[in-house]
């Protein structure tokens, strides 16, 4: 039986992107940089059809739908970027870049295009440093 040929889960994201519009994609990968260079503990999959980002590290035991590993899932809709961070609001934001203050305990980081990826990249890694501070070890 030959063997399944299957993508890791960084080639899927990769797929996903370049499978965008171009303008699009550059603003993505954009954001995947950012994100993937503010710790090395962070992990990239496609979740919910997304490029999504998340902890690898060592962690207390959890029920796995308090999604306590999940960083930022990327929402692409109606030609904006939407990073959604499901435990968003355990985060102290100083920044101003979260939005949003969701029952389910999510926020959101809006960006329109690559310059403002690029003008913001500094308070998105403090956001993500900020996220991982809060994790239960």
């Amino acid at each position: 039986m030959a063997k399944k040929n299957t993508l890791t889960d960084t080639e899927q994201v990769t797929a996903h992107i370049q499978a965008l519009d171009s303008a699009l994609a550059a603003t993505v990968t954009a954001l995947r940089n950012i994100i993937l260079s503010t710790d090395t503990e962070i992990g990239e999959q496609i979740k919910w059809n997304s490029p999504s980002f998340y902890y690898t590290g060592a962690m207390k035991p959890f029920d796995p739908k308090e999604y306590k590993r999940d960083i930022v899932v990327m929402n692409l809709h109606r030609g904006q970027i939407m990073l959604v961070f499901p435990t968003g609001a355990r985060i102290s934001d100083n920044t101003g870049l979260l939005e949003g203050s969701y029952t389910d305990g999510r926020r959101i980081a809006k960006f329109r295009d690559l310059e403002d990826v690029q003008a913001r990249s500094g308070a998105l890694q403090t956001v993500i440093r900020d996220w991982l501070s809060t994790v239960e070890r």
